[in-house]
C-alpha cells in the first residue's frame, strides 16, 4: 500500500505541477523522495525495491525541475543525474531519457551547449519511448544547436519535434504526464526560443503566438502559468528585434502581473534578455525604453527565483 500511495502522490504532485506554488512543490517533492528512499532501505523484494527506485527517480525528476525553475541550477544538477542513476538501475528507459534530457538542458544553461547535444544523443538511444519523449528531447536539441548558431541542425530537430505523432505512449512522459509531458503549447514556446537564438524574429513570433493561442484555447485552471509567462516574454524579444517596442510593452503586460514565486528562472533569463535588447543604441533616447527596462529590473529582483537561488543550494533546503 505504500508503494502504491507514493506512485499516486508523485503522479498527483506532476499533475499538479503547473497550478502549484513552487516552493510547496520543493517541499512535497522533497518527502516523496525521503519515502522513496526509505523504502529502498526497509525491503529486499525484487519487485518492490523496482517500485521504489522509480518513485525515487521520478521524484528527483521534479526536484531537479523545480529547483531549476526556483534558481538552483546546482542542485537541479544534481538531481538529475540521481533520476539518470535510479533509472539505470532499473533499467527503465523513459526515466533514464527524461533525466538524460533534463541534463542536456541544464548544459546549456550553464554554457555547455555541445555537452548538451551529447546528452541528448544519449537520451534519444533509451528504449521504450513515447512520441512527447522524442518530442521533447528534439526540441531540447533544438535548443541546443540554437545556442551553438547551428541553424540548419536546429530547424531540422524542430521539424522533428513537430512530427512526432505516430502514436507511441510510454508509462512516464504520457502515463503520468503532467510535468513530465510536453503538449504543443510547450513545444511552440521552446521552439520561439529556439528562433530568438537563431535571431530569426518572425519564427519566434510566430511560434510564440502558437503557443499563446494553444495556451489560450484551455480552461484558465489548466493554463500553465511559467509556459504562458516564458512565451509573453519570447513573443516580446520576438518584436524587440524588429524594434517595435509599442508591441514589447503590450506582449510584457501579462509577465508583469505574474506573482513573485512564479517568476522563475526561465522567465527571469528571458526578461534579462529583453533588458539587454532595450539598452541597444536604437533605443538610447527613448524615455519608454528607459523606464520599461527600470520595471524589468523591479520584476526580476522580487522574483523568489532571484531571492532563493542565485545559482546556490536553496534557502528552502533547511
Amino acid at each position: 500500500m505504500t508503494l502504491d500511495q507514493l506512485h499516486d502522490d508523485v503522479a498527483a504532485l506532476a499533475d499538479g505541477y503547473n497550478r502549484t506554488s513552487p516552493i510547496k512543490v520543493y517541499r512535497r517533492a522533497t518527502e516523496l523522495l525521503a519515502v522513496a528512499r526509505s523504502v529502498l532501505d526497509r525491503t529486499q523484494v525484487p519487485r518492490q525495491r523496482t517500485q521504489a527506485y522509480l518513485t525515487a527517480g521520478q521524484s528527483a525528476a521534479l526536484l531537479s525541475a523545480i529547483s531549476f525553475d526556483l534558481g538552483s541550477l546546482t542542485s537541479a544538477v544534481s538531481l538529475s543525474r540521481t533520476a539518470a542513476l535510479y533509472g539505470q538501475v532499473i533499467e527503465h528507459g523513459p526515466l533514464q531519457a527524461y533525466a538524460h534530457g533534463a541534463l542536456a538542458f541544464l548544459s546549456f544553461w550553464n554554457g555547455r551547449p555541445s555537452e548538451s547535444i551529447r546528452h541528448v544523443h544519449e537520451a534519444q538511444a533509451f528504449g521504450g519511448l513515447g512520441d512527447t519523449a522524442l518530442t521533447r528531447l528534439y526540441v531540447i536539441e533544438a535548443r541546443a544547436y540554437g545556442h551553438l548558431g547551428n541553424r540548419d541542425a536546429a530547424e531540422v530537430a524542430v521539424r522533428n519535434a513537430l512530427e512526432q505523432s505516430i502514436g507511441r505512449r510510454d508509462e512516464l512522459h504520457d502515463g503520468i504526464g503532467g510535468e513530465f509531458a510536453f503538449p504543443s503549447d510547450r513545444v511552440a514556446m521552446s521552439n520561439a526560443t529556439t528562433y530568438l537564438l537563431l535571431r530569426d524574429a518572425d519564427g519566434a513570433e510566430a511560434a510564440a503566438e502558437r503557443a499563446l493561442v494553444l495556451l489560450g484555447s484551455k480552461p484558465e485552471h489548466q493554463r500553465p502559468l511559467l509556459v504562458s509567462t516564458q512565451a509573453s516574454v519570447d513573443l516580446a524579444r520576438a518584436r524587440l528585434l524588429r524594434g517595435e517596442l509599442d508591441g514589447v510593452q503590450a506582449a510584457l503586460e501579462p509577465a508583469f502581473s505574474v506573482p513573485a514565486e512564479w517568476r522563475g528562472a526561465g522567465t527571469l533569463e528571458r526578461m534579462a534578455a529583453v533588458r539587454s535588447g532595450l539598452c541597444h543604441p536604437d533605443f538610447s533616447g527613448s524615455a519608454e525604453a528607459r523606464t520599461l527596462g527600470e520595471r524589468i529590473e523591479e520584476y526580476s529582483a522580487a522574483s523568489t527565483a532571484h531571492r532563493l537561488g542565485a545559482g546556490m543550494p536553496l534557502a528552502i533546503e533547511g
